[in-house]
């Protein structure tokens, strides 16, 4: 009987998430937008026809775990090098300056209790830190600015953007828990990036051995999840690292290998298929309307405003300091401003230990929807009226 509801649960799911995604699709919106509305359809807040339980989480999980896992091969670790110092810092604005106004935003409605009001707030920030580079990166790559000076940018401060909201999470995370040191916090966050270097270059050179010997045979991707699994499990289990850092590292490593497109295929292939819908889907399942008041619409549409334009402000600002001309600094700041999976994946990972309630995904929703429309329409009137400058 259990075995029925699942399969039935599946089916509903998978195939309300791809027609919604491709409606999304043709409508000229990210497809995850199409996916996320999807559960929102199916789910309790409206036709209730499927409710999220532990199967489906577990499932969920492992689209989240597998999606981070993609992003790190998706790493192009030469072009972060090259751009790395300006990028960097473009990066850090962008984190801090988003971090700082959600974390206003956030106390300055007194959600929560003066206790844990500071802690949510951090977190709420944490969410805004992320960037989404792929429908930036859609967008330039239409209007032939992808390996231009800005777009390059861009692309080495979205990785490195993520990279420290990913670190930033796990800090955040790890001090959810009055009872945890900080200091223990930070000896282990340390501790294990430690030794991910250290084991990381062991493991890159046992896989390009691997990829060498036997280029593109199956073993490959099947011992690259297997890291993939591992490097979750432990960093959560031995380190009390977010597994979504672990499955990230494990990409990070085998980004540089020769076969890591041909691993990010397979993986694209589970993703695609079943576990990413499964995972977005999840996200509309347990959105909750029930605590939809007027207050939560004015948090909402503040959250979005403030997230925008903190982006625009701390990753425009730097990019003018470090020399770039004023309208190419401004395509910059829009050009980061999109949020999409790694935000989702902060949120879900801060609903699932309990530092938001789940009606504090409505307003990150509303966000990945309108950023995801608006950057790529501002980008093109900035580069239609500013030629980018060399």
């Amino acid at each position: 009987m259990v075995l029925m509801l699942i399969l039935r649960n599946l089916a509903i799911i998978l195939v309300a998430a791809k027609l919604c995604g491709l409606l999304a699709r043709k409508l000229k919106a990210p497809q995850v937008v199409g996916e996320i509305i999807a559960g929102l359809i199916i789910g309790p807040s409206l036709l209730n026809l499927v409710v999220k339980d532990d199967f489906i989480s577990g499932m969920a999980e492992i689209g989240v775990i597998l999606l981070m896992f993609s992003a790190g091969l998706g790493t192009d670790l030469k072009e972060l090098v090259k751009t790395g110092p300006v990028a960097l810092l473009i990066a850090l604005s962008g984190v801090a300056v988003p971090l700082v106004g959600g974390m206003l935003v956030y106390m300055g409605f007194g959600f929560g209790t003066p206790d844990t009001r500071l802690y949510e707030g951090i977190f709420m920030g944490t969410v805004l830190a992320a960037t989404s580079v792929s429908i930036t990166v859609q967008a330039l790559k239409e209007m032939g600015h992808l390996k231009g000076k800005v777009g390059t940018t861009i692309l080495s401060a979205a990785i490195l953007d993520d990279i420290i909201g990913i670190i930033l999470l796990t800090v955040v995370i790890g001090f959810k828990s009055p009872d945890v040191s900080p200091v223990d916090v930070c000896i282990k966050t340390i501790l294990f990036f430690v030794l991910a270097i250290v084991l990381g270059f062991a493991l890159y050179f046992l896989f390009k051995w691997i990829s060498k010997h036997w280029p593109h045979s199956r073993r490959i991707p099947i011992f690259g999840l297997v890291l993939c699994f591992a490097a979750a499990y432990c960093s959560e289990e031995f380190f009390g690292i977010a597994d979504i850092t672990g499955a990230y590292v494990a990409g990070i490593i085998l980004c540089s290998i020769r076969d890591s497109e041909y691993i990010a295929e397979k993986m694209d292939i589970n993703s695609y298929m079943i576990f990413g819908p499964i995972f977005f889907a999840s996200i509309g399942l347990k959105t909750s309307f029930d605590h939809l008041n007027g207050e939560f619409v004015l948090f909402s549409i503040g959250f979005v405003v403030v997230a925008l334009l903190c982006k625009i402000i701390g990753c425009g600002l730097m990019a003018r300091i470090c020399k770039f001309k004023g309208p190419d600094a401004l395509k910059i700041g829009v050009g980061m401003m999109t949020r999409g999976e790694v935000a989702l994946i902060v949120a879900q990972k801060g609903l699932s230990v309990g530092m938001i309630g789940s009606e504090y995904f409505t307003a990150v929703i509303l966000l990945i929807i309108v950023s995801s429309i608006s950057t790529p329409i501002l980008l093109k009137i900035l580069y239609t009226k500013h030629a980018e400058i060399d």
